[in-house]
């Protein structure tokens, strides 16, 4: 039963010691000598006695007051302690301060970062989330709805930039999944947004061919957090610049470490006709903490899923996409177009030697006699510039020496 009347609470005059002015239900207004009032509630709970703090008058009215006491003693009705009830409460609520789009996504991009994810990828991932905070960045992310993030993704489309909105797509998709993982979220409604964009008209086999360029793609790709197997593959594609099938479905019996020499059989050539690629020693040290990782196997690069198939033919380019590069960018064959670019841009290789390099058929049926089997000692010292190149443009790293073999 109440006691209390309002105007009880508020004449309450503080006096040389704290008292209690009680009320029905275990619930006491306590004054204090200095004149704060403070709503407490006494109550037992597993024959121990507690105390539960309801805050302070007038900030708390005795009704308010009242409200939380008949709260508090349904939850004890119902078995538990209010006193820790109120605990999980404030946990939840620090929980749910931290649980907006933006803050898991802040936090997913620092993690990404202490694990060495390249600045180059944190740069366009931070780009596309920034166009994504007006809309959802201080919505918990847990209340987000696919129809909210499609109204993300329309806004950007809405300004032609189909590709850009198609990463940030995935993006998105990676941000609810960390959410998941970390127990903030239930699902990825980016997710149920597959096949709702603009697909973009991407350029045929797009390619970096300029040096900055190239050297802004190594960096990247030493920022590669995938799989260790998926990243030799992508930088084998830059050292060795053969066509991404003929990398992919490579096999250890092709190699010839000790001379330093990859024969593909032709069978596995767009032309049909046998090549040759002279190894670098930094292709030789590549391709020795590759046999580490499937030397028992038959590939060079076995698929995850059985090592009796080669590894997919979309490794590469989702490794490039996972790092920010769009199909409008940089492809697994633009590695090709990027070698031969820069290659003829220096002037010291013959562009027949290039070409032969390339595997490209000479469409002059003499020319073509003529040249066959020719600038080998050629492709092989521009093998080894190609490499080193490859590394000055990245950072100036020295040339590795190999284990496998000399020439």
């Amino acid at each position: 039963m109440n006691t209390l009347y309002a105007t009880t609470v508020a004449n309450a005059k503080p006096k040389n010691r704290a008292y209690k002015l009680f009320d029905g239900g275990g619930l006491y207004l306590f004054v204090q000598p200095g004149g704060s009032k403070l709503w407490r509630m006494a109550y037992r709970y597993l024959e121990r006695h507690r105390t539960l703090a309801f805050g302070k008058w007038p900030d708390v009215s005795l009704a308010q007051a009242r409200s939380r006491r008949d709260e508090a003693r349904a939850i004890l009705a119902a078995g538990q302690d209010p006193s820790e009830e109120k605990k999980r409460a404030v946990a939840r609520a620090r929980l749910e301060a931290n649980d907006t789009f933006k803050a898991i996504a802040i936090e997913w991009t620092e993690k990404n970062a202490r694990e060495g994810m390249a600045a180059i990828t944190l740069s366009k991932i931070s780009w596309l989330l920034d166009m994504a905070y007006p809309k959802i960045g201080s919505r918990r992310i847990a209340q987000i709805t696919a129809l909210e993030v499609l109204g993300v993704l329309r806004a950007v489309e809405a300004t032609g930039r189909y590709e850009s909105a198609r990463r940030m797509r995935s993006v998105l998709s990676r941000v609810f999944r960390y959410g998941i993982a970390t127990a903030r979220a239930e699902r990825d409604p980016a997710a149920d947004l597959r096949g709702a964009l603009t697909v973009p008209k991407t350029k045929h086999l797009a390619a970096i061919t300029t040096s900055k360029g190239a050297g802004d793609l190594m960096r990247a790709i030493e920022g590669y957090g995938g799989h260790p197997i998926t990243l030799i593959a992508l930088k084998l594609s830059a050292h060795l610049f053969v066509r991404p099938g003929e990398l992919r479905k490579a096999e250890w019996s092709e190699f010839d470490f000790e001379r330093m020499v990859w024969d593909i059989p032709e069978h596995r050539m767009k032309m049909r006709r046998p090549h040759r690629v002279p190894l670098s020693n930094q292709a030789l040290a590549l391709f020795e903490q590759l046999w580490e990782l499937t030397g028992t196997e038959r590939y060079c690069f076995p698929g995850f899923r059985s090592a009796r198939r080669p590894m997919s033919e979309n490794a590469v380019n989702a490794a490039l996409r996972a790092l920010g590069f769009g199909p409008d960018e940089m492809t697994a064959h633009g590695f090709r177009a990027m070698a031969a670019t820069l290659l003829n841009e220096t002037g010291k290789f013959n562009p027949d030697a290039i070409e032969r390099q390339l595997a490209h058929l000479e469409t002059n049926t003499v020319r073509r006699a003529y040249t066959r089997g020719q600038y080998w000692d050629e492709r092989v010292t521009m093998m080894q510039f190609w490499s080193d190149e490859l590394h000055r443009l990245r950072d100036g790293a020295t040339v590795v020496k190999p284990i496998f073999g000399t020439r």
